[in-house]
């Protein structure tokens, strides 16, 4: 509807331009929105307003020249009237709503796709945590954006590839491997000190339990390096399957898992460097080799290698992404902690001086998660154990709950994140509230079928029946939702798919509260099934979107 009324708004204004009553004819782009108070339209426009200084005209008189040239050809307007200092505000015809429902059924399952990706090869990283320590709900966050992302991309026509990056190298790996082997030499009965900066937590002994059935007390006899290294890896190993283990009760399954070590195993960071060093954009200074991320819009330049010839994590960094290039992405969506902000402008400038354009890149920043239970907030210290895991708020709530409360809000918002909100089944739960919806229209749509109604089609001369306010509110949402998932798309924004199914469900909710479904005349009870078996599609797209299920009964 929005690109109808677009087209008939520029169409007008090309009109008044040919009649000289507007003066010029490169227009930008019309904005199209839904007003806040029904008295103003179905639809309104500033585009007035925006061509005004352009036009040397006041806004007022540019509308009413653009109204005054608009051929509704499609018979979709109903009223068209000028606002305040020069709104252009639309009523819609109650019957140019109900086209959606055919294109609903038509489309099924692929409702509110689009093409707009033209297969661009994308890959998204996402929840990437260190395999120092199970993963936690903040990762969880992560983990449910980057996946949606990832969803809603592959829906508008993206060849999408999902991938996490393991840091399967560098100083934390030692610190992990450090701590287990302390925990294992403990096992053998050898007080040890333990020092603060170890990882605490209790799967750490775990670990060195399961190092001692291995390997008995052989390690004891081992070099400390050679122990702590052996150490490293198997609980890097251990951990990492642990966190597969948890994504996958989350429902989410990455492409590629991709080593940071094997960068260097590979000789990719040696080499990214040296080219680097050959553009000059890599030089030595004070014992030590430096990016000049300074000339590409960073606030100062980066070590790479130290002085003491060890790389930094950013030196690993510039060669992943030049890899994930060379991989052929043509665009790489990273999602981080918020923590991470910092750390975008050095990345994107190794991006612009590998070659690449900064606009093939993007970060998405994860706030913060406020875990509560009994209002009280739950600590999250991977270092000192004191946490709750993804997975325990998963066994807790569920996977779908999770998943949708965490996309309940923007990930630039602070997230508070309710256990005992997210266990009830009231309409005060979010997921519950939009899944409900789903079971409900199941319900009434079983029911039909005992009383006969096996079929459930098209019907042109009954469909036009549809005219309670509630039919046409919801026609109007449903016929939004293309506009939400491209929308979604292209802001990389899967908390607006959420909202759409909550304003969606409220909908439904206050119509099957006035409204009977399987109402004693079987004409309008047609029309009504018809209208909820649509809503009941739309739902499950939307679900699918975000990587919860849509169950036929709760």
């Amino acid at each position: 509807m929005k690109q109808k009324l677009t087209d008939i708004i520029l169409s007008a204004a090309k009109k008044a331009v040919d009649k000289q009553k507007l003066v010029f004819e490169n227009f930008p782009n019309v904005a199209i929105e839904e007003p806040k108070l029904n008295s103003h339209g179905d639809y309104s426009t500033n585009f007035a307003m925006v061509i005004a200084s352009l036009q040397k005209i006041p806004p007022r008189k540019i509308a009413e020249a653009i109204i005054s040239e608009i051929k509704d050809t499609e018979n979709i307007i109903n009223k068209i009237e000028v606002a305040g200092p020069g709104f252009i505000n639309f009523f819609i015809n109650s019957y140019a709503w109900h086209p959606v429902l055919q294109k609903i059924y038509e489309n099924d399952k692929k409702f509110g796709c689009c093409d707009i990706g033209k297969n661009k090869k994308v890959q998204v990283e996402f929840v990437s945590a260190n395999p120092t320590g199970p993963l936690h709900v903040g990762h969880g966050r992560g983990a449910a954006v980057g996946d949606s992302i990832a969803n809603i991309l592959s829906f508008c026509g993206y060849d999408v590839q999902r991938e996490y990056y393991i840091n399967d190298s560098g100083r934390q790996i030692n610190t992990l491997g450090r701590s287990v082997y302390l925990r294992y030499r403990e096992l053998h009965e050898e007080k040890v000190s333990f020092p603060q900066d170890c990882y605490q937590g209790d799967y750490i002994r775990d670990i060195a339990l399961k190092i001692k059935d291995k390997k008995q007390s052989s390690l004891i006899e081992e070099s400390e390096e050679k122990a702590i290294i052996f150490c490293a890896r198997f609980a890097a190993d251990d951990i990492l399957s642990g966190i597969k283990s948890d994504l996958d009760l989350f429902g989410v399954k990455f492409d590629n898992w991709y080593s940071e070590q094997s960068l260097f195993d590979s000789g990719k960071v040696n080499s990214a460097i040296e080219d680097l060093k050959n553009k000059n954009i890599i030089y030595e200074k004070d014992g030590a080799y430096w990016f000049k991320t300074s000339e590409y819009g960073d606030e100062k330049d980066r070590v790479v290698i130290r002085n003491n010839g060890l790389t930094t994590y950013f030196a690993s960094d510039i060669a992943y992404h030049i890899d994930k290039f060379n991989r052929g992405f043509e665009r790489i969506i990273d999602v981080w902690g918020a923590d991470h902000h910092g750390y975008i402008q050095r990345i994107c400038s190794s991006i612009v001086a590998s070659g690449q354009k900064k606009e093939q890149f993007n970060v998405i920043l994860i706030q913060l998660v406020s875990l509560l239970r009994n209002g009280e907030p739950v600590a999250m210290s991977t270092r000192s154990g004191e946490f709750v895991t993804l997975e325990d708020v998963v066994k807790e709530v569920g996977a779908d709950a999770a998943r949708f409360i965490f996309l309940t809000r923007h990930y630039e918002s602070h997230l508070d994140f309710d256990l005992e909100l997210a266990k009830k089944k009231s309409n005060e739960n979010p997921v519950y509230y939009v899944q409900y919806v789903h079971a409900r229209i199941s319900s009434i749509i079983k029911k039909a079928d005992e009383l006969g109604i096996k079929e459930i089609n098209w019907k042109d001369k009954n469909i036009t029946a549809l005219k309670e306010a509630e039919e046409i509110q919801i026609l109007k949402i449903l016929s939004a939702y293309p506009e939400v998932v491209r929308s979604s798309a292209e802001l990389l924004e899967p908390h607006r798919v959420t909202y759409y199914l909550m304003n969606l469900a409220a909908s439904f909710h206050s119509y099957y509260n006035k409204h009977r479904v399987l109402c004693d005349d079987p004409a309008i009870a047609e029309n009504r099934l018809f209208l909820v078996l649509a809503i009941k599609k739309v739902i499950r797209n939307g679900l699918k979107l975000l990587g919860v299920s849509a169950p036929v009964s709760m």
